[in-house]
């Protein structure tokens, strides 16, 4: 059973860079598209940004291209998001995600539904 453990949300100003980690425990990830998502109140879930298993490819929602920078290290079976110059429209819960074993097209990514596990969030507000 694959868990996932995110860590470095909480209270941050706006403009700030924090760096969240997503963790996996259970079995080793090397092989699977992993990505984060994010949920603010009254909204559904929103793909944040996603990466290939050998972390050649990379790809993020339109808001936070050139301010988030995801990253994977396979060897510590984690990954990670730098988040620059963050906005309040930043604050949300912010969940990894890991898809099963097997071919990912481009599009699936970004789809929620494409991935099988997930971690239970960590939360980022952003004050202004």
């Amino acid at each position: 059973q694959v868990q996932l453990e995110e860590s470095g949300g909480g209270l941050v100003q706006a403009g700030g860079s924090p760096r969240l980690s997503c963790a996996a425990s259970g079995r080793t990830l090397t092989r699977n598209a992993m990505g984060w998502f994010r949920q603010a109140p009254g909204k559904e879930r929103e793909f944040v940004a996603a990466i290939s298993p050998s972390g050649t490819s990379t790809y993020y929602v339109g808001s936070v291209k050139g301010r988030f920078t995801i990253s994977r290290d396979n060897a510590e079976n984690t990954i990670t998001l730098q988040m620059n110059s963050l906005k309040p429209e930043d604050t949300a819960v912010y969940h990894c995600a890991a898809r099963g074993l097997g071919y990912i097209a481009s599009y699936e990514y970004t789809q929620p539904t494409s991935y099988h596990y997930w971690g239970q969030g960590t939360q980022v507000t952003v004050s202004s």
